[in-house]
């Protein structure tokens, strides 16, 4: 019967290596046990386990969005979760019953990149400019807008990608603002580096919103934010909007955005996320119907941004897949199981709940 002291599921292509590469230097410095055992695997939790029935979880285990933990795994001895995503709304409901821990660090430039990228393409008309270079018009294009001190872009969570993103919107010469319901304690933390307003307030002032917000799902959390960006919410706006979600798309429901585009109340829209991600993604692949307003939504929104039709611009979540980004990733996932390890193979240094409320 195999066993391992460690299993990595859902590690791809260069992923994979740098895990390798990191727990090696770990175990060079003396950081993690000589005698570890260890297994890489790119399949999710549930098909491993399905391709190899005689697998035995250790204690200790990485996984991406896509696995499904055992409910016998939950059971005994307290078990420990890398979730190697800055998102850890696939595992919050079992906070409480094992220790989790996500990737809060290595993807913070790549993400906030990600979405200035996309506020240049939507501000930049880009689908309509690259079509019009079809037939070299120049004549009847619709005017781009230039990035400045004259727009207002609001940052909804201004965490650690948040705030790299707050940055950088700045330094594109825009004015920028913050959402947030941790408001007063950020404020202590960036001091006057970062401008809060109220949900309500932004959405009277802005001309940019740019979702960086991990999703909660719980309603008894004060971080709750399923459906945060709904219709009529948007609908309050007071200035025709360009919207980027580059964090969960259960907060951004596609439904709502693709009837406020075609109503003319939004300019654009940027998305590297969509709801109900496993589900879509394999109706994709599959060619299937769907029966979720939102992923009907989501995937008008996909045709028209491949065909350019419209003002969108999709991706399947990739802000984590930046050079550097993918380096950092395996870092952290591996800082994280030396700190188990430190810790007599109790807990994480640094774990959910990270807030508290």
């Amino acid at each position: 019967m195999a066993q391992y002291d460690i299993i990595h599921f859902e590690a791809l292509g260069a992923e994979a290596g740098h895990l390798e590469e990191e727990t090696k230097k770990a175990l060079a410095k003396g950081l993690l046990p000589g005698d570890l055992t260890y297994l890489i695997v790119p399949e999710d939790l549930q098909t491993c386990l399905k391709a190899r029935p005689d697998l035995v979880l250790p204690d200790i285990i990485t996984t991406k969005t896509h696995s499904v933990l055992p409910e016998d795994y939950l059971k005994g001895k307290k078990k420990s979760v890398v979730t190697r995503s800055a998102g850890y709304d696939h595992f919050e409901h079992l906070a409480a019953v094992i220790n989790l821990a996500s990737l809060r660090e290595y993807c913070v430039n790549a993400v906030a990149q990600t979405a200035v990228k996309f506020l240049y393409a939507e501000a930049g008309m880009l689908n309509e400019y690259t079509n019009n270079t079809l037939t070299f018009e120049r004549n009847r294009a619709t005017s781009f807008v230039e990035l400045g001190k004259h727009l207002i872009a609001t940052v909804f969570g201004c965490g650690k990608i948040g705030k790299r993103t707050y940055e950088l919107l700045e330094g594109n010469g825009l004015t920028v603002q913050a959402v947030d319901v941790r408001r007063e304690e950020l404020s202590t933390l960036y001091g006057d580096g970062v401008k809060f307003v109220t949900k309500e307030e932004a959405i009277a002032t802005s001309d940019i919103l740019v979702n960086t917000m991990n999703l909660t799902k719980n309603p008894q959390s004060r971080f709750y934010n399923a459906g945060y960006f709904s219709e009529d919410y948007l609908s309050a706006a007071r200035k025709k909007l360009f919207f980027i979600n580059v964090t969960r798309g259960e907060i951004a429901p596609e439904a709502g955005l693709l009837k406020l585009y075609d109503a003319g109340k939004l300019l654009g829209i940027g998305l590297d996320v969509f709801s109900r991600e496993a589900v879509f993604s394999e109706g994709l692949k599959e060619n299937t119907a769907f029966d979720d307003p939102d992923n009907i939504a989501a995937r008008e929104i996909l045709n028209r941004a491949i065909n350019r039709s419209a003002n969108f611009y999709v991706q399947p979540h990739q802000g984590f897949n930046s050079d550097l980004a993918a380096i950092a990733k395996a870092e952290e996932a591996v800082k994280h199981l030396c700190a188990w390890y430190g810790n007599g193979k109790e807990k994480f240094d640094e774990q959910l709940p990270y807030y508290e409320g």
